[in-house]
């Protein structure tokens, strides 16, 4: 089985993975025959170059430092944004009182909200985690609520004839429907922590691939900060794909998936 899924994860991707290698061909004949200054565009040969100077700064320390900042940020999301979207669809009145308000929260620039949670907290691993958490948790909530809002209808009837009480209801057949939104919105909030983590440590801080990246564009080390930039985009694709196999495996299991 893992076979099969892995020759089809290569046959989807395979036009994007080419996609990405004529740019980066491109790229480089760009900057080595375009003469575009390197403090400006550097080559991906530079910005390779950069990642294997800077390797131990890199990997032993400011990688690391992000990565904490994510897992806590998206595991603090995952357990509230979860209870959250299934007490405001336990409790009409809840909903309509919360999710106004997370829709407000959305539409104010997580740029300016960042320092004040950097006030309260200070340049501390607490005060990253509250930026990851704030950028994190309205897709694990709408995820959630929307998923068990609209899955089940069609059994309802059934099971409450049967004698179904209302846990029952939510736990056999509302939950399990509600798989592919709930993870659907996993999805993009495991991306959105990078984002967090990417902004608290820019603000301050004295560790993380934000921070180093802002410390080299103030430098004008582009290499090293297309290099800071890079690993963060990696980092992203990696922690999705670890939700999407999470997900694979848990839907296959409950038989939502082929």
């Amino acid at each position: 089985m893992g076979t099969v899924h892995i020759k089809r994860l290569l046959t989807a991707y395979t036009p994007s993975v080419l996609l990405v290698l004529v740019l980066l061909a491109g790229w480089e004949a760009g900057v080595r025959y375009g003469r575009v200054p390197a403090f400006i565009l550097p080559a991906p040969s530079s910005v390779w170059n950069a990642v294997i100077a800077q390797r131990e700064l890199l990997f032993g320390l400011h990688l690391p430092a992000t990565l904490e900042e994510i897992l806590l940020g998206f595991a603090l999301s995952i357990s509230c944004g979860t209870l959250l979207g299934i007490g405001m669809h336990l409790l009409p009145a809840l909903a309509k009182a919360v999710y106004p308000l997370l829709i407000v929260s959305q539409t104010i620039p997580l740029i300016a909200l960042s320092p004040v949670f950097i006030m309260w907290f200070g340049y501390t691993l607490g005060g990253k985690v509250a930026v990851v958490f704030l950028t994190a948790f309205f897709p694990v909530v709408v995820g959630t609520y929307d998923g068990l809002f609209k899955s089940g209808g069609q059994y309802r009837e059934l099971l409450l004839t049967l004698g179904a009480g209302r846990w029952q209801l939510l736990l056999k057949t509302q939950i399990p429907l509600a798989l592919p939104a709930y993870f659907s919105g996993l999805k993009l909030s495991v991306v959105y922590c990078v984002i967090g983590a990417t902004i608290g440590e820019w603000l301050g801080g004295s560790r993380g691939l934000g921070y180093y990246s802002r410390r080299m564009a103030g430098n004008l080390h582009s290499a090293e900060l297309f290099a800071a930039v890079g690993l963060l985009s990696v980092l992203g694709i990696l922690l999705f794909l670890c939700v999407c196999a999470a997900e694979i495996i848990i839907l296959k299991k409950r038989g939502l998936r082929r």
